[in-house]
């Protein structure tokens, strides 16, 4: 098990007057190699939850285990914590700062006084995850365009070699293309490296396509934890907090009111294709 988290809570403001649970109560676990999806509106307490998992803010109560390891016990390593809980910002580019592409991504295996060579290693796989090849190495960062920045600054956290990567609204300001391709490579490290994905995203069509579990974040609470195809049954639900759910599954249940007899629960433009051939006889 990579993560296990016990009744975690989060307070801001606390002992003013303005105090207010971020998080509340929230438990869960998260299992080697899952992709997760976390949803929520903005407020929902998704960006503080997960700037506990790699320590980065201290839960006021409550317990985070990593490989069974109390995050909180006297003594812990947080710095090596870091770098096995890889965490990927909202528009990370804006942490890019070195002369080119390579001496960025070489940055974290350096801080962590890595010998020379396994650093320089470090940095070309992880742009090799990414899809950028020697072409871009002696690249400002600066001159790419916006998803090859995020690439770049993913791989700036892939070359710490993290267990669990969690990314925070990755595709956020890209172009279609460039959304496609970073949710690509990110599925691609999923299938390849098995790693751990926790994915933060208001695309509900990228959670039904990609994640295999979804948890759904409210007003500092855990509401629904469970596969895509389940979650998204609760559309109704979904929508009083100010979410959706894919708009196939809105289509879906038009056919349904409409007579036709099409699954309510397919969640995926393919799914309801394949659906609708088979209900035509094709």
């Amino acid at each position: 098990m990579a993560i296990k988290v016990v009744n975690l809570s989060h307070i801001y403001g606390k002992g003013t007057a303005f105090e207010q649970y971020a998080l509340k109560n929230i438990n869960m676990e998260i299992e080697d190699g899952q992709f997760i999806g976390l949803i929520g509106h903005t407020g929902s307490g998704k960006s503080t939850f997960i700037q506990h998992l790699n320590g980065l803010l201290r839960a006021d109560s409550g317990e985070i285990y990593y490989n069974g390891e109390n995050i909180y016990q006297n003594g812990y390593d947080m710095k090596k914590l870091r770098g096995k809980v890889g965490l990927v910002f909202q528009y990370p580019e804006h942490q890019l700062f070195e002369i080119d592409v390579f001496t960025d991504v070489c940055f974290g295996p350096k801080n962590q006084k890595l010998p020379q060579e396994e650093i320089e290693q470090r940095a070309k796989d992880a742009l090799e995850m990414v899809g950028l090849d020697e072409s871009y190495y002696k690249q400002s960062p600066f001159e790419l365009s916006g998803g090859e920045k995020r690439r770049v600054a993913i791989a700036g956290v892939l070359a710490m070699k993290p267990e669990v990567l969690i990314l925070d609204e990755p595709t956020a300001g890209l172009d279609p293309k460039g959304r496609d391709e970073i949710l690509e490579h990110i599925a691609g490290l999923h299938r390849k490296k098995k790693m751990t994905i926790i994915l933060v995203s208001h695309s509900m069509e990228d959670m039904a396509k990609y994640a295999d579990r979804i948890i759904v974040m409210n007003q500092g609470e855990k509401v629904f934890d469970d596969t895509p195809r389940e979650v998204f049954k609760h559309f109704r639900e979904l929508e009083k907090m100010g979410l959706a759910a894919p708009q196939i599954t809105y289509i879906v249940h038009a056919l349904r009111e409409a007579g036709i007899p099409i699954d309510n629960s397919l969640i995926t433009v393919q799914e309801a294709k394949d659906a609708i051939l088979k209900l035509l006889g094709r």
